[in-house]
């Protein structure tokens, strides 16, 4: 479902994507920098998903889980739990793949390093560009969800997948921008892949496609 109008906190979001490109092409930024941060943005979305949860699962306590066709109650805390389980194979993964095609690990290093160690990958420069992500999603995303109230009523199945139609973008960009990395396409690429990104966050609309999909499972296990 495509997303026709742009509101105001979506100009927040374009501006973080823009920032690795200026940096890149204008400020002497490394390009390699601007990846990274991609990479890790797949965390501080993981971070406020699970944040997001964590309320519901405070004010609610339970919520719907479907599985094999029907629903059931469970603990928030077990939508968490499967969330950075499931969540987080899929950023280890990503980032893994990266940071070997990319070749900035450690030598000899195992091949999870920059998972684990990503904190060692931050500089100013890379600082700089993953505040400008953490308070894109906090405006568009996280502040929302409280002043709105939406913690009441959104079923935690929903938040626990809102980041994964940003992050199968996001996996397929950055590990094939380790690829041109290597073959010195850096600022081409970067410029490509931020308009790519700016286009998918604007025009496709992740959580009126989750919200049907979810309907559909409601309406099938009411059937049932």
């Amino acid at each position: 479902m495509k997303r026709r109008k742009l509101i105001i906190s979506d100009f927040a979001l374009i501006a973080a994507n823009l920032l690795p490109v200026i940096g890149v092409w204008f400020l002497g930024w490394r390009a390699t920098e601007a990846f990274i941060v991609y990479a890790l943005e797949t965390l501080i979305l993981g971070i406020l998903t699970i944040l997001k949860m964590l309320i519901v699962t405070f004010v609610r306590k339970k919520d719907k889980w479907y599985a094999n066709g029907g629903t059931s109650l469970q603990s928030g805390f077990f939508f968490i739990l499967f969330f950075i389980l499931h969540f987080g194979l899929f950023a280890l993964v990503q980032t893994t793949i990266f940071s070997q095609t990319a070749k900035i690990t450690p030598p000899n290093s195992s091949l999870t390093y920059f998972f684990f160690h990503w904190y060692t990958y931050v500089n100013q420069d890379v600082a700089y560009m993953l505040c400008a992500f953490i308070v894109s999603y906090l405006v568009k995303s996280f502040i929302p969800f409280l002043s709105k109230g939406e913690y009441k009523t959104v079923p935690i199945m929903l938040i626990m997948f809102q980041p994964y139609g940003r992050i199968f973008v996001q996996q397929f960009t950055v590990i094939l921008g380790s690829l041109f990395l290597s073959l010195g396409l850096d600022k081409i690429f970067i410029l490509l892949f931020a308009l790519v990104k700016i286009a998918f966050e604007l025009y496709i609309d992740y959580d009126n496609i989750i919200n049907k999909a979810q309907a559909d499972l409601d309406q099938k296990s009411t059937k049932k």
